[in-house]
């Protein structure tokens, strides 16, 4: 799905969402109102698009600043573990 949404399993609306987020990563200067457009044509709406530009935004922030302050990555196995916590737990720690 990653390599190509095109031949995923994805249904063809999420298969223009990965597009678009592909779009936001490697060339966001070039996105204009019409391809937002098109999205909401399909069905996103204009909330759920500024949700998926935040988190791409957001997770290009998080590691351009680990790599270019020299932290050290998690390594797979701590990032198993968060996943796991995340998926049974939801974000938020209490």
């Amino acid at each position: 799905m990653l390599r190509d949404p095109a031949t995923s399993l994805l249904d063809a609306k999420h298969q223009a969402l990965f597009r678009f987020v592909d779009a936001v990563n490697t060339k966001a200067h070039a996105i204009g109102r019409e391809d937002l457009a098109l999205l909401n044509a399909i069905g996103w709406t204009d909330e759920e698009l500024y949700f998926a530009i935040t988190v791409c935004a957001l997770f290009n922030f998080y590691n351009r600043w680990i790599h270019a302050s020299g932290v050290h990555a998690l390594s797979d196995e701590m990032h198993r573990q968060g996943a796991k916590r995340s998926a049974t737990a939801g974000y938020v720690r209490r």
